[in-house]
């Protein structure tokens, strides 16, 4: 099916970020710039006090806040996420830093459209507890030689879906977890937008 309307073929995607929204920013102006065919049409968040939703009011992004606190007795986090994304046409959920669980119910309704990157090679130092600066911290003690990140498809379990790209670093011998965290960082910024592009490229392409 083709489309007159450029815009039309853009995929859209739903930003999920729960701290500073590097990586949210990132694609941002990867996007701004003409890199990705994509608009970014929501971002949800579950904490109202991040920097990523700072962000999203300063450049007139729509963003909601989801949390427990703000639900009614008669709704549930899964329904409304669910409601937010089919509102917002959303082809493409692109996780940056969400701090939360994804419910079952949202895979189900997005299989193999759910993106992460996580700061380490995995299936090492992943999994439940494995995030932010306690996944270098772990690196720099287990005396391993190189980490890197992982780009792959949410699942139901924390860091054991499908791998799409994987970029390794060194670990320097006078490395901490903080310097260790800003290179992986770099790489992240690197590698993020490159894998989103080729989503929605493959995305655009199937529409014609």
């Amino acid at each position: 099916m083709k489309y007159s309307n450029d815009n039309e073929q853009k995929c859209n995607i739903a930003i999920f970020a729960s701290g500073t929204g590097s990586n949210f920013i990132n694609i941002y102006n990867h996007i701004l710039d003409g890199k990705i065919f994509a608009n970014i049409n929501i971002l949800i968040s579950n904490n109202p006090n991040c920097k990523a939703i700072e962000f999203a009011k300063k450049n007139k992004i729509n963003y909601k806040i989801i949390n427990k606190f703000r639900l009614s007795n008669n709704e549930n986090i899964e329904k409304v996420i669910g409601k937010v994304l089919i509102k917002n046409n959303i082809n493409l959920i692109v996780l940056a830093g969400y701090m939360k669980k994804i419910p079952k119910q949202i895979i189900e309704l997005y299989p193999r459209k759910i993106l992460n990157i996580h700061p380490a090679l995995l299936p090492k130092f992943g999994g439940k507890g494995f995030y932010g600066i306690k996944v270098h911290e772990a690196v720099i003690n287990s005396g391993e030689k190189s980490t890197g990140i992982t780009i792959h498809f949410v699942d139901n379990d924390y860091d054991t879906g499908d791998i799409i790209y994987q970029k390794e670093v060194d670990v320097l011998e006078n490395d901490s977890a903080v310097s260790l965290s800003k290179r992986v960082l770099e790489l992240e910024h690197k590698s993020y937008p490159v894998v989103v592009k080729e989503f929605c490229d493959k995305y655009r392409k199937e529409l014609n």
